[in-house]
């Protein structure tokens, strides 16, 4: 005969049985892959260490540029032609030692060594209708001079600076020194390629290396001298080294 009660108890026993294995299943999934219930929430990212504090830095004021004494291996990087470059000469004159003769129309200077020795230069002398000649000195130096152009340039070249501060930009170059009363000088310059050219308004230009070199061995009231154009004399001085 059918059995009631045995059938029920059976019947619970594997309700329970499904519902256990149900239960396991769920779990293994669970903890194989997490369902994310709110899935837009990204998570934070890791906490890292604080950095640790900068020692106080006492205020620096502030120090302006200051330009180099000597002026730069690459300032004349122009190549001079031979004659041009800076040499011992032998070369005549009654003119005392450290005197200093400017070769209008050969674009020379010599510094008198003496002994019929010369140290002789490459320059830049005026353009046609700027070269002068006469006797001045050295009344002035300046290293890395600021430079102020005087009315009559102004009044030919209206758009120049009315004032330039020293520097490797400025026309003047690393050196220049003063002659005279005069709006002369003997000064560097930042354009080398004009070296043996006739083009500046009167001064005498050399290489800003040139300017150094000869800087360092003249002194305030060196005698100056300006030959005119028209005494054209040809290699006044043969090199001796």
């Amino acid at each position: 005969m059918f059995n009631l009660d045995m059938f029920k108890t059976f019947s619970r026993a594997a309700a329970f049985s499904a519902a256990a294995i149900s239960a396991i299943a769920f779990a293994s999934a669970a903890k194989a892959a997490p369902v994310q219930i709110f899935p837009f929430f990204q998570p934070l990212p890791p906490m890292t260490a604080p950095q640790p504090l900068q020692p106080y830095q006492p205020y620096q004021p502030y120090q302006p540029p200051t330009y180099q004494t000597e002026p730069s291996e690459d300032q004349d990087a122009v190549e001079l032609p031979a004659r041009f470059r800076r040499q011992t000469v032998s070369y005549a004159t009654r003119e005392a030692p450290g005197t200093i003769i400017i070769d209008t129309p050969n674009t020379y200077l010599y510094y008198v060594l003496g002994n019929g020795q010369a140290l002789r230069y490459g320059i830049g002398v005026g353009r046609d209708g700027f070269t002068w000649s006469g006797i001045q000195s050295v009344s002035r130096k300046a290293e890395w001079p600021a430079w102020t152009p005087p009315p009559e340039m102004i009044a030919r070249q209206p758009y120049l600076p009315r004032h330039m501060a020293g520097g490797p930009g400025n026309p003047l170059g690393a050196r220049a020194m003063y002659l005279g009363g005069t709006i002369y000088r003997i000064h560097g310059t930042n354009a080398p390629e004009t070296i043996g050219k006739r083009v500046s308004s009167g001064c005498i230009r050399m290489t800003n290396e040139d300017v150094t070199h000869l800087y360092s061995r003249v002194n305030v009231g060196t005698k100056v001298i300006v030959l005119p154009m028209t005494e054209r004399r040809a290699e006044l001085g043969t090199a001796t080294r």
